[in-house]
């Protein structure tokens, strides 16, 4: 017996914007993207559901909220886990754009008169703004190229959740009341950790280091290098790969206080919660 269609299905949530991601589908893997013809990817308005994963503690933390709403919101995404770093900050606006609208409250404080106050910002400027890195430019060092890719989503988690461990645990040997030689091996250990930490961001930046002999792509031999090269050339490397995050961030907002009229700048953080799980 077939299964009779939904009478109410006309009356599902419908796309209320079309993103065009700053990649230009570049950087994801088969199978992880279905881009339409034209270019243009349908964001759906978050659902109930997906309010409530935005306000999941763990969730959030894990990162499993925001790839179960991005693939609810935007079904051409078919693996979130994959999303390139410079795509993210797009999708997130989207979709708070499709689910509550281009209007957005963000409260400031001006640091001339220290007047706190509430200001409207439009959300599709700052969609607008967002630039996409040149990562088809190679980096040369004596007869090295170096070529870079994006951190995909599931990288960028797992590295802010290791830099959140390694700090709370720093913070906790640092009000503790071990012994100090003690301390300070602990503090050194964790400061191995992060820097082992960067490494590995640094080692999912690097998409191939060209030689005169050979193309080496396999990440474990660039992890190795990196561990290995002088420091000069680690630092430009380091810098590099920053630069290239820092051209896909959120631009600083151009702020005039309501009541001494001074202009500053302030940085836009996209914190999940008050992006997402505590909007009107």
């Amino acid at each position: 017996m077939s299964k009779l269609a939904n009478p109410l299905k006309q009356y599902f949530r419908q796309p209320a914007i079309y993103l065009r991601l700053p990649s230009g589908g570049n950087f994801w893997p088969t199978g992880s993207l279905a881009v339409p013809p034209n270019q243009e990817l349908p964001v759906l308005p978050m659902t109930a559901i997906d309010e409530v994963t935005y306000r999941t503690p763990d969730a959030l933390f894990n990162g499993s909220a925001v790839v179960n709403v991005i693939q609810s919101c935007i079904p051409s995404i078919q693996n979130a886990w994959v999303t390139p770093g410079i795509d993210l900050n797009a999708i997130l606006v989207a979709i708070r754009i499709a689910s509550y609208g281009h209007d957005m409250e963000i409260d400031s404080t001006c640091p001339s008169c220290n007047h706190q106050g509430e200001y409207t910002i439009d959300l599709r400027l700052i969609l607008d703004s967002l630039a996409t890195a040149s990562y088809t430019e190679p980096l040369h060092y004596g007869d090295l190229e170096m070529s870079f890719q994006p951190m995909s989503y599931q990288v960028q988690n797992a590295t802010n959740q290791t830099q959140f461990d390694r700090q709370r645990q720093i913070q906790a040997v640092t009000q503790s009341d071990m012994p100090e030689e003690q301390k300070i091996e602990k503090l050194n250990e964790a400061l191995i950790q992060i820097s082992e930490m960067t490494i590995s961001a640094l080692k999912h930046s690097i998409a191939s280091i060209r030689t005169p002999q050979a193309i080496v792509t396999e990440p474990e031999h660039i992890e190795e290098f990196l561990n290995n090269c002088d420091r000069a050339l680690f630092v430009k490397l380091r810098d590099h790969i920053v630069k290239l995050r820092e051209t896909s961030e959120f631009k600083p907002l151009n702020m005039r206080c309501s009541e001494c009229d001074h202009e500053y700048s302030q940085q836009l953080t996209l914190d999940q919660v008050s992006f997402f799980g505590l909007a009107s």
